[in-house]
């Protein structure tokens, strides 16, 4: 499976504001991964929509989270963002294949994704969270030094 560009772009957004002490802009997430503003705009409207973050306009405004980041399951935002998982089209759907009512690929498919979707919504954001140390190497390294 892979995920769409959008989510990839919410989980990394929702990891930045996570590593933050203070509320951030969307240059601020663009810059820091090197990634369109306009996306990173879009995917917040999403987030700020699907309750994840907190947009807070005028000066002194950003982005802030609205949850705790141990309350953010990596597994729901995923799903927010992707709707189904189903590797086949016959997973979500009767009658799209002549063998569907007997097909055992269907089952060890089905189970894969339920495997898949219990794991990731076990795992929280606090969970993938990089070290203070790691994230100071990449802002260094961006500031070429």
């Amino acid at each position: 499976m892979r995920f769409a560009l959008q989510t990839d772009f919410a989980l990394r957004t929702l990891i930045y504001l996570a590593m933050q002490d203070e509320r951030a802009t969307i240059g601020d997430v663009a810059a820091f991964y090197g990634i369109s503003a306009a996306h990173v705009a879009k995917v917040v409207n999403q987030l700020s929509r699907l309750g994840y973050v907190r947009s807070i306009r005028g000066i002194g405004g950003g982005v802030e989270l609205a949850r705790d980041p141990r309350d953010i399951s990596v597994g729901e935002v995923v799903l927010a963002f992707e709707g189904n998982l189903h590797l086949l089209e016959c997973i979500g759907v009767e009658d799209v294949c002549v063998i569907q009512p007997f097909c055992k690929l269907k089952g060890v498919l089905a189970e894969a994704e339920r495997i898949q979707t219990d794991y990731l919504r076990g795992v929280t954001l606090q969970d993938v969270l990089p070290t203070r140390r790691q994230t100071r190497r990449v802002e260094a390294a961006r500031q070429g030094g």
